[in-house]
């Protein structure tokens, strides 16, 4: 009976022992992964910077239900700058500063009808570099004022064509240029400086011809050039196309978009072709633009239409940052299987059936992407996945492409119900 009651009270003691070992074990590791959880949370972002790209690709209900095929919007609204663009101003700094022709300290000029403009404005700092924006002044006024508030040197000018020496891109081009003979004035009024300095004795002459308006800091000038710079490009093939070939698996049938500079377009439709050649590839042109022509003729304009000829600004549309009517290099890169032709009504209805419908407040050149996903879910019929960019949001529309008062002039004040502007009851 003895031996019975000590061997219960070593089985006791020794299950005691085991349940303390796993419960101090359970702890531990419960501790190991708060840690874990801990560390993963400090180190998510590595700056302002690292917030950029990975935007979410979000099933656009409305149009989805209405056409039988998936659309999907990539959110680059949502994007801390607010813009697709901020990838691009990520890339052209980092490339820039890279090859030697940005340096800390320098000016990044551009020329921008708006969002290129905000994102280099807020991404420049983080780099340690100032901005200065060209901008034409028919682009809405918060624009100017958002990147006046951002602390860029902000400069309007009419708009006039590519070909004018006054048009916003070649001023632009110019301020770099004028930075640099200033940054080189300066250098060698310090290299002046020091071999007055060093004179016998310790004399040192009189200074007065020095200008004293350079300042002692200031650094190199470097033109952006969003058009043509290939930085643009590979923003959008090595992030965004990756981005949308990940998040839909694989899985999807077309990508629909609009183009200014073409970066976008083309570096999404490249990436997209190299991994399955069967996803289709569309271009949406707004009104005034001659991409559609290119695309579909081969052909830009007529030759009573040449580039060359143009002294007025060609563009006749409500949307902002889409529609060009040269060829960049960035575009040149696209590959696309076809083109569609979006108008002002089309793009003024869509963006407030979407705001009803779904929630989302896009702005212009986002709601042609949407008017370009229906034509293209019309053309392959449902069941389909398609993809477009949803680039920025109506927080910089609101003067104009939101504006009842002003669209009313133009005659586009929006009335459709529902998709009928497009064709589908």
């Amino acid at each position: 009976m003895a031996a019975g009651k000590v061997t219960g009270t070593i089985a006791g003691a020794i299950s005691m022992v085991a349940m303390s070992y796993f419960l101090c074990s359970l702890l531990s590791r419960k501790g190991r992964l708060l840690q874990m959880i801990r560390k993963k949370k400090v180190i998510t972002k590595v700056g302002f910077v690292g917030t950029i790209g990975n935007t979410p690709l979000i099933r656009i209900n409305s149009l989805s239900d209405g056409t039988g095929c998936e659309i999907l919007g990539k959110c680059e609204f949502l994007n801390p700058g607010g813009s697709v663009k901020d990838r691009v101003a990520v890339k052209i700094i980092e490339e820039a500063l890279k090859s030697g022709r940005l340096v800390n300290g320098g000016v990044v000029t551009e020329g921008s009808a708006g969002s290129t403009a905000i994102s280099l404005a807020i991404v420049a700092p983080a780099y340690g570099c100032k901005c200065h924006v060209v901008i034409p002044d028919d682009a809405a006024v918060e624009k100017s004022q958002i990147l006046e508030a951002l602390g860029a040197t902000v400069e309007r000018v009419r708009p006039v064509s590519i070909t004018h020496r006054d048009h916003y891109v070649n001023i632009a081009r110019r301020r770099a240029a004028e930075a640099n003979d200033l940054a080189e004035k300066h250098h060698k009024i310090n290299n002046r400086n020091i071999l007055m300095s060093e004179q016998i004795n310790g004399l040192h002459p009189k200074e007065e011809n020095l200008d004293p308006v350079i300042s002692h800091d200031y650094k190199v000038g470097f033109f952006a050039d969003q058009f043509e710079n290939l930085a643009n490009f590979r923003a959008h093939y090595e992030g965004t196309g990756p981005e949308i070939w990940e998040q839909t698996d694989g899985s999807l049938d077309a990508f629909v978009a609009a183009a200014g500079t073409g970066g976008t377009v083309a570096g999404i439709s490249r990436f997209l072709k190299e991994k399955n050649p069967n996803v289709r590839c569309y271009l949406v042109d707004p009104p005034g633009s001659s991409l559609f022509n290119k695309v579909t003729r081969g052909v830009m304009y007529t030759k009573e239409e040449a580039e060359g000829r143009r002294l007025k600004n060609p563009f006749d549309t409500v949307t902002e940052g889409i529609g060009i009517n040269r060829l960049t290099e960035n575009f040149k890169l696209a590959e696309l299987d076809g083109a569609f032709q979006g108008t002002d009504i089309e793009a003024v209805e869509m963006s407030r059936y979407l705001l009803k419908k779904d929630g989302l407040f896009l702005g212009s050149s986002s709601a042609m992407n949407c008017v370009g996903a229906v034509r293209v879910a019309q053309l392959l019929g449902p069941g389909h996945t398609i993809v477009t960019i949803l680039c920025d949001s109506g927080m910089r529309h609101l003067s104009k492409f939101y504006d009842n008062d002003y669209l009313s002039k133009l005659n586009l004040k929006p009335s459709a119900v529902g998709l009928e502007f497009l064709g589908i009851k």
